[in-house]
């Protein structure tokens, strides 16, 4: 009884250390609309290309502490393994640029919609493409979600691009790391890897036109630059941290606190236009997630019983 104790504290221990980890990852990313204003006097492209150089320092550095290189050898033989990279590098250009543009031109509210149904254009791609059953309450939290998204795009007047973009682009994105050979850091490091020669490019063909914000700007500005590769890299790593010591269930919960805090900066700090016709939409969809994150908890705890009743 003593070492079940000891095991039911240790476990315990793990998933509060798994949930800072995780939270802290969740916050950051809800707060980087903070960090992409600041820079808002650069252009969003440009702003991309620094995110993929400064990152790949970053994810090297840290490889290199870590002397983590044997996966060279796996990519370096299997170029079916570099396709899968490049593709999913393509889906996070996509999304970081739509993000960091959406964030500058005053859609914050728009874009943490694109974050709230994320999960539900993840649970359906796992429906067209790995072949997953949707269960009746996840069939109705999609079902909702979409009258969600409809709704918008009618009381608008026009398709909610940036939030389905931003939705589309990292569901995709998640599908494909799925099922990639590589863990996340590794990933990560290819994927910065092969987009740092285009980003280069790019940041010296604005420095010898002479419209580089980089060394020719505030030095605040300078330092956000160079630290979009920290921005990048450390929520990923707290993610990375968080989702190996909590069940995934905790980690879909968890996962609403960047778009909720994204959306009360967009509303209370920014000031961004929240009509009643448009609250009716995000709460379509909030209501949609609550449908889907109840579910998936009561189904949680379903197969916990079950597994102790063995």
């Amino acid at each position: 009884m003593r070492y079940n104790h000891a095991v039911l504290n240790g476990e315990i221990v793990q998933i509060n250390r798994g949930m800072v980890y995780a939270a802290g990852a969740y916050i950051c990313w809800g707060l980087l609309p903070f960090f992409w204003k600041a820079l808002q006097g650069v252009p969003a492209l440009e702003i991309l290309a620094h995110r993929m150089v400064w990152s790949l320092l970053v994810v090297l550095l840290l490889l290199s502490y870590q002397g983590r290189w044997e996966w060279l050898q796996v990519v370096l033989v299997g170029p079916r393994i570099l396709l899968t990279f490049l593709t999913t590098a393509l889906l996070l250009t996509t999304n970081w640029f739509v993000y960091i543009w959406a964030v500058n031109a005053g859609y914050v509210v728009e874009a943490s919609l694109g974050y709230f149904i994320n999960p539900l254009v993840s649970v359906l791609l796992g429906v067209l493409f790995l072949k997953e059953r949707l269960r009746f309450w996840q069939a109705v939290a999609v079902i909702i979600a979409l009258a969600g998204v409809v709704y918008l795009t009618f009381s608008y007047g026009a398709l909610p691009w940036i939030a389905l973009t931003l939705a589309v682009s990292f569901g995709l994105y998640g599908l494909m790391r799925k099922t990639a050979r590589l863990p996340s850091l590794e990933g990560l490091t290819l994927e910065t890897l092969l987009l740092f020669l285009p980003a280069l490019g790019y940041l010296l063909v604005l420095e010898w036109s002479g419209q580089g914000a980089f060394g020719h700007t505030t030095a605040t500005t300078n330092v956000l630059l160079a630290a979009s590769g920290l921005a990048t890299a450390v929520p990923l790593l707290l993610f990375a941290a968080g989702a190996r010591l909590i069940p995934l269930s905790l980690l879909g919960v968890l996962q609403y606190i960047a778009p909720t805090l994204q959306f009360l900066i967009g509303v209370s700090v920014y000031h961004e236009p929240l009509t009643w016709t448009r609250l009716v939409g995000f709460c379509l969809i909030w209501l949609a997630l609550g449908v889907y994150s109840i579910e998936g908890l009561l189904q949680r705890n379903v197969a916990v019983r079950a597994q102790s009743a063995n």
